[in-house]
């Protein structure tokens, strides 16, 4: 199977979307922007970014504070962060020479491909991308940055859920242990009625509030990509 890369870049230098009219080539245009919302979530750290956001609210118990549309600002806002020297990038060796007319359409969608698959490629497990590549049967392929899009970004995505999971994971358990020494304090003076987390949870906002929770939560997620 072709690398869709590949198959955009011959369409591009083929000048086949030059020859459709104006309406077909506005359908295609608005097909492409509905994809942005899987591309941002597949081929971006957005995914472990809002993954870890909400585990952080989750184990502060907080509920929905804060609400679901400022955890997704924020989280696009990281992504662009994290994704910014990548971005710059492909900005001055694949936009701008097209732009200026001294590359084709092709071989800056190759160019750029090239440099956001090299960002995939350091986030991704070995196991996780010898997985979707011994599944699709690709015996061919000799080092990573030969291996196709379809076949990295699964991979990608899962290396990212598993990492969020486990940053997750070391959230909740100072929290937890909030749980434990506030429910073992109510057993002992014989509240056992009362629900801990009642009582709990302003112990935990006051915890995270301290320790700077969103500074080291922001910190972390940051130098995660490194």
């Amino acid at each position: 199977m072709s690398d869709p890369l590949q198959i955009a870049a011959r369409i591009s230098d083929s000048g086949a979307l030059e020859n459709l009219s104006a309406p077909l080539q506005t359908v295609l245009v608005l097909s492409s922007l509905a994809l942005l919302p899987a591309l941002l979530v597949c081929i971006t750290p957005f995914t472990r970014i809002i993954i870890v956001l909400s585990f952080v609210r989750r184990a502060v118990t907080s509920q929905d504070i804060p609400p679901n549309m400022v955890l997704t600002g924020l989280s696009l806002f990281m992504t662009m962060f994290v994704m910014r020297p990548t971005l710059t990038e492909i900005d001055s060796k694949a936009l701008t020479p097209y732009l200026d007319k001294k590359i084709k359409g092709g071989e800056a969608i190759e160019t750029g491909g090239a440099i956001l698959k090299k960002f995939m490629l350091r986030q991704t497990r070995k196991q996780d991308l010898a997985l979707f590549i011994h599944m699709a049967g690709m015996k061919n392929v000799q080092k990573p940055s030969d291996t196709p899009f379809e076949v990295l970004v699964p991979a990608f995505v899962i290396s990212e859920l598993k990492t969020a999971f486990i940053m997750g994971f070391c959230i909740f358990m100072p929290f937890l242990l909030v749980d434990l020494v506030v429910s073992s304090l109510l057993n002992a003076m014989g509240m056992m009625m009362m629900p801990p987390v009642t009582i709990s949870a302003p112990f935990k906002v006051l915890l995270f509030v301290l320790a700077d929770g969103w500074h080291l939560a922001a910190r972390a997620l940051s130098l995660s990509f490194g």
